[in-house]
């Protein structure tokens, strides 16, 4: 018989034990629908007939594809907007909302609500804010106005019948879903040595200082992770959004993005294959994306700390 196992031995298989239902996880519902998404990009696949090989022609399609391109281009500019000012307004309510002061615990609960409200329930929630002729949004921007216009004498946006409304509207939908990025960041803000800002008080840094030279400083590392996880989720927090409010318009396709495209190819035209491909543009997409910024923080921090 076998000598007994170790410490070690033992400390391994208790790890690989919890270890294991991650690993089976990934593998079944990442890497699994990955490849397979992957074959069927080079294929025309309608659930009906077998698949049929066809190559690069449906990445060719994509190419001609003038919808294509006008979800391509909405789908940069959300990321482009949204990303950073969900990072901002998260910080900015953690750096707020970090002291231990009553009332504080309500204000961290009513952040965190609408990123646990189910996201078809969101969307029909700010389907009725954006209705732009009882609509809280336009009653609250007409108060105090005269003839159903603003203070400033200007018709509130036609949220709901407006390119740029629309797409302005799927924007601020997304700045109120920043629950994850709040607790994170504060989180982060409140494991932060006190010792330091506490020889900040002592030299008369203002809050402006103490904001620039020590707490940024400190939050860097973790706003960057936190940059590129929102940009890659970026490409896809407005899928409910466009199909509940909007249905991927007002015409012609102003908020139709890559999810809602392939979405639409996938399941409503049948067409797997033009959908597996129009997917892994958006996955190469997302990865130069991240790369890039990468690159970006990195050339930041060399020649900041140099």
């Amino acid at each position: 018989m076998g000598a007994p196992p170790t410490e070690e031995r033992r400390d391994r298989r208790q790890l690989a034990v919890m270890a294991a239902p991650f690993v089976v996880g990934l593998v079944v519902l990442v890497l699994v629908p990955a490849v397979a998404t992957l074959a069927l990009a080079f294929t025309s696949y309608d659930i009906v007939r077998p698949a049929e090989w066809v190559g690069l022609a449906n990445f060719a399609e994509l190419w001609d594809d003038d919808i294509f391109s006008i979800a391509l281009v909405n789908s940069l500019v959300f990321a482009a907007i949204a990303t950073p000012l969900r990072l901002l307004a998260a910080l900015g309510l953690a750096l707020l909302l970090h002291t231990r002061a009553r009332g504080v615990g309500v204000g961290r609960a009513v952040v965190m609500l609408p990123t646990a409200v189910p996201e078809i329930a969101y969307g029909l929630l700010w389907l009725w804010l954006f209705n732009p002729i009882y609509g809280p949004v336009n009653t609250l921007l007409t108060t105090g106005g005269e003839g159903g216009l603003t203070v400033l004498g200007r018709s509130p946006p036609p949220w709901l019948t407006d390119p740029n409304s629309a797409r302005a509207a799927i924007i601020v939908m997304s700045l109120f879903t920043i629950g994850e990025l709040f607790f994170v960041l504060l989180a982060v803000r409140q494991s932060l040595p006190q010792e330091v800002y506490e020889l900040a008080a002592v030299e008369d840094a203002t809050g402006w200082d103490i904001f620039r030279r020590v707490t940024l400083p400190l939050l860097a590392p973790v706003l960057v992770l936190l940059l590129l996880r929102d940009s890659i989720l970026g490409l896809q927090l407005n899928f409910v959004p466009a199909l509940v409010i909007t249905d991927g318009g007002p015409p012609p396709y102003a908020t139709t993005y890559l999810s809602l495209f392939v979405y639409e190819n996938g399941f409503e035209y049948l067409r797997y294959g033009y959908a597996a491909a129009a997917t892994v543009v958006m996955l190469a997409l997302t990865i130069a994306v991240v790369v890039l910024q990468w690159r970006l923080v990195r050339r930041y921090r060399a020649a900041w700390l140099g």
